[in-house]
């Protein structure tokens, strides 16, 4: 292990982020009743351009008066190549309560991008005297992004979390693909007359989750579009997990339930790593640095393993 520690990322629930457009504040309050461990009200791709000053107008009004519970309440702004983004930081944060989180930045291509935003908020915090500092998280969903992605994760105190956001990654990429994650029909290898699919988001992920855990930020999985196909989402959700990612988002409410399954750890999950901590404390007692557990070796490596459920499992159940 280095000499200089990885951080600890933020110790909240964070197993589904539930997305809905700011521009429809009727569904809201069932957003807010929801199972999500994370609200995003959403400003961006979810908003026709005409709708988007009123739909910020519904946002504010809705961060004070909804009564979102212990959840999460994050805002997805616009990008920072559009006219809107500026407006969005602005009007959000010198009109809403207190109660809002943190802000959304999407499509970030460097670590630049997340430094305007925390300049304007730090500002805004500032002039209006905020006392709750607002967190940012952000998607990478760009050529670019997955480029910089550990700059970007390193990019500022205010970092919590990033997604991948696999649709504009695909089209930035110039991936042959019009799906939204999963398995692609195309992605595909071929032996004795059997096709083998494998997974096209891996290695984005993978990037994603090490700069997340070398810098303290949270590593989230991001949209599944077939939201009929929940196999597939489980499919999908359950390798993020065992690469490390510790949700996933829900663009339709019936995901909710499948995100929070997987990203809990299960009963015999939680019961097998107390029992391998179990064992290696005897075996340490013993002076061994290592013990034999159900005809496998474990060590102080699989103690970090098991402790990494255990910690998951009373995040989340207490």
């Amino acid at each position: 292990m280095s000499f200089r520690l990885q951080p600890a990322a933020p110790a909240r629930p964070n197993r589904c982020q539930l997305f809905g457009p700011g521009s429809r504040p009727a569904i809201f309050e069932k957003m807010a009743a929801s199972e999500a461990d994370v609200i995003n009200l959403d400003l961006e791709d979810a908003v026709a351009p005409d709708d988007k000053a009123q739909a910020r107008k519904n946002i504010i009004q809705a961060i004070g008066d909804v009564d979102w519970g212990a959840k999460t309440l994050s805002v997805r702004i616009n990008g920072l190549d559009t006219p809107y983004w500026y407006r969005d930081v602005v009007d959000l944060l010198e009109n809403c309560s207190d109660r809002i989180d943190q802000i959304m930045i999407p499509k970030v291509g460097c670590a630049e991008d997340v430094y305007a935003v925390d300049a304007l908020v730090t500002g805004i915090e500032r002039a209006k005297g905020r006392s709750k500092p607002i967190n940012i998280e952000v998607i990478i969903e760009t050529a670019a992004g997955i480029a910089h992605v550990e700059d970007i994760a390193a990019s500022s105190p205010r970092m919590v979390a990033m997604s991948l956001g696999a649709a504009d990654f695909a089209a930035s990429m110039g991936m042959q693909t019009t799906g939204i994650g999963g398995t692609q029909e195309n992605y595909y290898m071929h032996r004795d007359g059997q096709k083998y699919w494998s997974d096209p988001w891996h290695w984005a992920q993978t990037a994603i989750v090490a700069a997340c855990r070398t810098h303290g930020v949270l590593p989230v999985d991001g949209p599944f579009g077939d939201f009929s196909d929940d196999e597939g989402f489980r499919a999908q959700a359950l390798r993020s997990a065992t690469l490390g990612m510790v949700g996933k988002w829900a663009i339709h409410p019936k995901q909710v339930a499948l995100a929070n399954e997987v990203f809990t750890p299960s009963e015999a999950a939680v019961s097998e790593a107390r029992e391998i901590l179990a064992a290696m404390e005897e075996a340490q007692k013993s002076g061994s640095g290592a013990a034999v557990y159900k005809g496998r070796l474990v060590d102080i490596a699989s103690v970090r393993q098991a402790e990494v459920i255990v910690r998951q499992a009373e995040l989340i159940l207490g």
